[in-house]
């Protein structure tokens, strides 16, 4: 058996099964948080498309990233998600889908569905590990949907080109795609500027995303000088969800660094965004 082991696991987040419980715990009732533990609606509506959540480590970014999982499972069982993120390490193809047989982390194995992964294959995604090995923004989310559900398949896909004309292709691809995934894009916002000026340009974007519009989004990331790392994740997103009948885009929180680590001179923006049909 093919297994993607974990590359950020003590790091970015707890490394033991309890203590990694334990992490996802404090995120959710954290007063940043959405202050309790999730319940799964089993008898779900399953109106939501696609989420949006940071991917620092889970003492900067978790409670942030705890108000759509909380929404995730307000809204029902999920069976695959696919999860779109930036390519930070520079190595693999563009736009790269792992097939490895499952990620490991310390709350268990999840299943890539190779069904989905194989079906999603052409000349812009293309089956490549190497993005994989040593890449954060795909494998922090994974523990959330493990601590949700018993068992959880994923498809994970790192773009590193994320140019508007790629987002756009991806996210067809996966608007094509049978009873569709739940879409889960991977971004925190904007890197290691002040407080004030981090949250007015992400202020901004997040108009954009709210809007649904990927280029209003492009455009604002590009006039402000934008420090964005998932741009493209979460505009293929926001193509395929579109396409997939979403509606209406809402926030549900933006937070900064600062506000968990108090130091607001040099801080990254986090924010959790929901897609509903």
């Amino acid at each position: 058996m093919r297994i993607r082991r974990p590359a950020v696991s003590g790091v970015f987040y707890a490394g033991t099964p309890e203590g990694l419980r334990a992490q996802i715990d404090w995120c959710y009732t954290h007063e940043l948080g959405p202050g309790t533990l999730p319940q799964v609606n089993n008898e779900g509506p399953r109106d939501i498309v696609a989420i949006i959540v940071p991917h620092a480590g889970y003492q900067y970014s978790g409670p942030i990233a705890a108000h759509a999982y909380r929404e995730l499972a307000r809204d029902g069982v999920i069976d695959t998600a696919i999860i779109l993120g930036p390519n930070h390490t520079g190595y693999g193809r563009p736009v790269s889908v792992s097939t490895e047989t499952v990620w490991r982390t310390p709350l268990g194995d999840a299943e890539v569905d190779e069904a989905v992964a194989e079906r999603l294959l052409g000349d812009v995604i293309r089956a490549d590990e190497t993005a994989h090995k040593n890449e954060h923004s795909i494998e922090v989310q994974l523990p959330w949907l493990q601590y949700l559900y018993e068992e959880i398949r994923v498809v994970p896909i790192a773009m590193m080109a994320q140019d508007i004309e790629t987002a756009r292709a991806v996210g067809r691809a996966i608007a094509l795609l049978d009873n569709a995934p739940i879409i889960i894009a991977s971004s925190d916002f904007s890197h290691y500027e002040p407080h004030s000026a981090a949250s007015e340009k992400d202020s901004s974007i997040i108009q954009a995303i709210v809007a649904l519009d990927e280029e209003k989004l492009y455009e604002r990331c590009h006039r402000l000088n934008c420090t964005m790392c998932g741009y493209g994740p979460v505009a293929a997103a926001i193509v395929a969800a579109k396409e997939m009948g979403a509606r209406t885009a809402t926030l549900q929180k933006y937070a900064t660094s600062g506000e968990t680590s108090g130091d607001f001179s040099r801080v990254v923006g986090y924010g959790s965004l929901v897609m509903r049909r």
